[in-house]
């Protein structure tokens, strides 16, 4: 392989690409639909690691007064000449992420937030040696470079001056960008003072986008569309752009004859079918995509090692708290949907279009549940399998990535549930390290009655036996003086869990499977097959074990069959 451009792994700035020799894959055409489409205000919502920072940061380096044209030679809007003869280079911009502004508490969050409005006013500071200026424009100024907002009425004003300031050097209205707006408000919901930021973001808000005649247009990004009412009142010409809407959908993630040119560039082309089936399955508008974030992390595994896993690069970049939160106080009905989900089935749900986040908090079952889903859906969590009519969408999980944040949440959920009723957990415990497998039938029985299990699908063998093995698997490994390894290699093959017991010298082989029509009985006889043929128990004997329970664990949807054999 000769020598190839770099994968632009978190690269958030335009000029980055060209400058260093990063692989780029042409979004530019964004600016021209933009050009024609916008609003006055214009928001556009996508799950996080979909480019939105990038597609902000292309505009500011687009649109901002002094832009360097070379940076877009060779791309799609360098065609359109028309459109950068009128608008390239020709605006002031003010450009600001409030993605890092939180705390544990508002005065901290209202710091930050400081912070970056005077990171922008630094930025800026250009406006200090202009003539068209007075020198109370240039105090007030200073002040906000140097971050003085003693006075709650400075800091809600402050992106309004700074419009005020560059109209007035300029003489021509200003752009204003805005990335990550949501984050503030769902850090302060997470740590109690979201109705001091609501104030204090539709403040700000409302006094830089609300009838400012020195405002060009704004652009703003974020995961959800809160609801007008909280954050964006009275505004008009106001324009939201979500996942579900046909304008600029391809612009958000890549198109699957983009990931095709990238495999083949880095010269990965066999690994096309692995990459679809764990990144690809986002429905937006009318165009499926890949998730960027994961297909640029996975193409650079296999640059190096062409047999690189698939890894779930999304799941380590974002928060899952919301899947908890739909688990935590889980109907019967949400379990049931949540079932077929992880089964590969879809369901039909009503969402709420527009969010505020005091309904997570609804004492009302309905409403917090729609909630739920519709966060989930904005979020990435869900999406669509065809084309929603009015409210109503069919949500499925869109790929093996996300699938695998469920598992991995519902395992946590599972495995909290149950260790809190510490009798009958460490009763489980003492039954599977005694070979007592009448016992621990009955009890991972109960467990499971519990918990959400996955269907009789389609879904690969392979994939439920893992599911029912990593519920299993979180169990054990809350005892934390045993030794529990997962799929370790014993022998001449993978145990699915082996574990030792050093005070005893007690060590455990189990071996998990899906149970196909509930045939309980033929499955629990393959599983003990399987452990005596590849000899899984040798590596216990080798570290010194004394006795050895070996158990088949058959399972199928919220049951299971133990079978169990003993070395003394």
């Amino acid at each position: 392989m000769g020598r190839k451009k770099k994968l632009p792994i978190g690269i958030e700035f335009f000029k980055d690409f060209k400058r260093d020799d990063f692989y780029y894959v042409d979004k530019t055409n964004f600016i021209r639909d933009f050009i024609e489409l916008r609003g006055s205000v214009n928001l556009f919502t996508r799950p996080r690691r979909f480019g939105k920072s990038l597609t902000m940061d292309m505009l500011k380096s687009f649109f901002e007064i002094g832009a360097d044209a070379s940076l877009f030679e060779g791309l799609a809007i360098s065609k359109e000449m028309e459109i950068c003869e009128r608008y390239m280079g020709k605006y002031p911009v003010i450009s600001i992420s409030l993605k890092d502004v939180e705390g544990m508490d508002f005065q901290m969050a209202y710091d930050m937030l400081g912070s970056v409005i005077s990171e922008e006013a630094r930025r800026l500071d250009f406006l200090l040696n202009s003539d068209e200026l007075t020198a109370l424009d240039k105090e007030e100024l200073i002040r906000l470079i140097r971050g003085d907002f003693e006075k709650t009425v400075h800091l809600h004003g402050s992106l309004r001056l700074l419009t005020d300031l560059l109209f007035k050097h300029y003489k021509i209205p200003v752009i204003i960008l805005i990335d990550e707006y949501d984050v503030p408000l769902d850090k302060a919901y997470r740590s109690d003072y979201y109705s001091e930021m609501v104030n204090l973001i539709r403040s700000l808000f409302s006094r830089v986008l609300k009838t400012n005649r020195n405002l060009y247009f704004a652009a703003i990004t974020g995961c959800l569309r809160i609801a007008r009412e909280s954050i964006f009142t009275g505004l008009n010409n106001f324009k939201v752009r979500t996942i579900s809407d046909v304008d600029f959908a391809e612009y958000f993630g890549f198109t699957d004859d983009e990931v095709r040119e990238m495999l083949r560039y880095y010269e990965i082309e066999h690994a096309y079918g692995q990459i679809k089936e764990w990144y690809d399955g986002y429905h937006f508008g009318d165009v499926d995509v890949y998730c960027p974030w994961d297909v640029l992390n996975q193409c650079d595994k296999l640059r190096a090692r062409p047999d690189a896993p698939m890894e779930t690069h999304w799941e380590n970049s974002s928060s899952n708290a919301i899947v908890q939160d739909i688990l935590a106080n889980a109907t019967e009905t949400t379990k049931n949907q949540m079932e077929a989900l992880i089964s590969g089935e879809a369901i039909e749900k009503v969402l709420i279009p527009e969010l505020t986040y005091t309904d997570l908090g609804s004492t009302d079952q309905d409403v917090r549940e729609t909630y739920l889903w519709s966060v989930l859906f904005a979020t990435g969590y869900l999406t669509d399998a065809k084309r929603p009519e009015g409210e109503v969408h069919t949500l499925v999980i869109p790929n093996k990535e996300v699938l695998r944040i469920y598992e991995k949440r519902i395992r946590s959920w599972f495995k909290l549930s149950v260790t809190r009723d510490t009798d009958r957990w460490a009763c489980f415990c003492d039954a599977v390290k005694a070979g007592d497998d009448t016992k621990v039938q009955t009890l991972f029985n109960e467990f499971m009655s519990m918990s959400i299990s996955i269907r009789d699908t389609c879904v690969k063998k392979e994939m439920k036996e893992n599911f029912y093995h990593g519920l299993l698997l979180g169990l054990l490994q809350a005892e934390g003086s045993w030794v529990v390894k997962s799929n370790a290699e014993s022998g001449i093959g993978y145990a699915d869990i082996r574990l030792e017991i050093p005070s005893t010298k007690t060590g455990c082989i189990i071996e998990v499977k899906y149970a196909e029509n509930g045939e309980y009985e033929q499955t629990c006889v393959k599983a003990m097959a399987q452990i005596e043929k590849n000899g899984y128990a040798e590596v216990l004997r080798q570290d010194g074990m004394e006795t050895i329970h070996k158990y088949g664990i058959a399972c199928y949807k919220k049951n299971c069959r133990v079978s169990y054999q003993s070395e003394t």
